[in-house]
């Protein structure tokens, strides 16, 4: 990479860590590219040479925090060498990453931006994240799994590529992936704050609902 490229890309950076401390203190609303050229002692067309416009800039920190998560649960579920542990282990990285970044969660998870549409290829980045809880499941030695959700199921995987997965399989992915984000959106809004119940003890209880419902011959 040569001088040039690097400072393309140390300015792309800049730009996006500015946009990240603007989403942490304002929300999405608050991301503004004029802003974000002020900060940087420029003007904000200047930056149209970095990110063609406002909705480019979004679409990199959405790929970037779907990534972001992807990595965090794929690191977890690996170390650790068979379930019911590593939904444990990727269950509780994603509670740590949404705790210690409830801006970024809630720009992937969160209401949808107005008039923002995300680009396929943010799709392919969030399905690393449905991949890596995926493999936290075990072998699947039920029988086939038969009626219109079976179905609908595996034509979802077949979809999204997640070969070799069963209709259960699948299934309980989705379980997870709702039952999970059901909480985490719950508690980084601060929604469950007037039930004065623990939150970790919570969403442990949920982790345990899963691990049965997988462990629990059909």
């Amino acid at each position: 990479m040569d001088r040039r490229q690097r400072y393309r890309e140390q300015t792309r950076q800049e730009v996006k860590r500015i946009a990240l401390e603007q989403l942490a203190e304002h929300g999405v609303a608050g991301i503004s590219v004029n802003a974000i050229g002020k900060r940087m002692g420029v003007t904000g067309p200047a930056l149209y040479r970095y990110f063609a416009n406002r909705d480019a800039l979004l679409t990199e920190l959405i790929s970037d925090g779907y990534h972001d998560l992807a990595d965090t649960l794929e690191v977890a579920i690996a170390s650790v060498p068979a379930e019911p542990e590593r939904l444990w282990a990727g269950a509780r990285a994603m509670r740590e990453w949404a705790l210690a970044a409830p801006h970024r969660y809630l720009l992937l998870f969160g209401t949808p931006v107005p008039g923002y549409e995300a680009p396929p290829h943010t799709l392919d980045a969030a399905s690393r994240s449905m991949a890596a809880l995926l493999s936290a499941a075990g072998e699947d030695t039920g029988p086939p799994a038969e009626g219109a959700l079976a179905e609908q199921v595996r034509a979802w995987g077949a979809r999204m590529g997640y070969d070799g997965r069963t209709a259960r399989q699948l299934h309980w992915g989705l379980i997870v992936w709702s039952r999970l984000h059901g909480h985490l959106s719950l508690e980084v809004t601060g929604q469950l704050a007037a039930t004065e119940v623990d939150p970790a003890l919570l969403f442990d209880a949920e982790v345990e609902a899963l691990v049965a419902w997988w462990t629990t011959p059909s």
